[in-house]
């Protein structure tokens, strides 16, 4: 079960449908209260110059549960993992977070922020696990039929796929598989081979809305 945090302090808005960057505002803070409010807006936040910035992409990156399907080859990578929900949440976030390789913005403001939402019911981790240990995982924020991927990380073949298969299968089984939303921001080769598309800023909106109205499936 999920514990609602006190609201935000903030007063945020969604940005307009035609606004031209996906970059919103800047500041705030990264409350539970404010980081809720914002995925239900539609914003998610990365840090920026010392600031947190909040982002809102013009084309969103989406994953229909109806149309994902692994190949065979990840199928049969995919037994060789254990799947695990919530057993280590910091330790994904932190295997996320890659210190020091280019393109790492996961810091310990961020890690502190998503383990308060994650105590709260509201951050979830997926993980493949193998005899050696945890192999890979991805993580994320689930409001209602939303859930907002955050990152993914592997320490071995086709982990972090496994774990993502499992969270499809999650969603599906919660039922409503046309209304869930699963957000993945930014389209990539590596998101696309998964299964994503983009839409635009106004049609996520509106598939967010409905999608809120479900429950949330941990």
């Amino acid at each position: 079960m999920s514990r609602e945090p006190p609201g935000t302090a903030w007063q945020l808005e969604p940005p307009p449908d035609d606004h031209p960057s996906d970059l919103w505002a800047v500041g705030a803070d990264l409350r539970p209260g404010t980081l809720l409010a914002a995925y239900r807006l539609g914003l998610f936040p990365m840090p920026l110059e010392g600031l947190v910035g909040w982002f809102s992409p013009a084309l969103r990156a989406v994953v229909p549960l109806a149309g994902y399907a692994p190949s065979r080859t990840l199928r049969r990578a995919a037994a060789q993992y254990e799947i695990r929900i919530d057993t280590a949440f910091h330790e994904v976030v932190r295997g996320c977070a890659r210190p020091g390789e280019p393109g790492s913005w996961i810091d310990d403001a961020i890690l502190a922020a998503y383990t308060e939402l994650h105590e709260l019911g509201f951050a979830h981790s997926l993980e493949a696990w193998d005899d050696d240990g945890l192999a890979g995982g991805l993580y994320g924020v689930a409001i209602g039929g939303l859930f907002a991927a955050e990152s993914m990380f592997h320490r071995r073949t086709d982990a972090s796929k496994a774990a993502f298969a499992a969270l499809v299968r999650l969603l599906r089984e919660a039922g409503d598989a046309a209304v869930r939303l699963l957000d993945v921001q930014w389209s990539t080769a590596h998101l696309a081979s998964l299964g994503a598309l983009v839409i635009d800023r106004g049609l996520y909106r509106r598939r967010l809305d409905e999608a809120l109205c479900l429950s949330q499936p941990f």
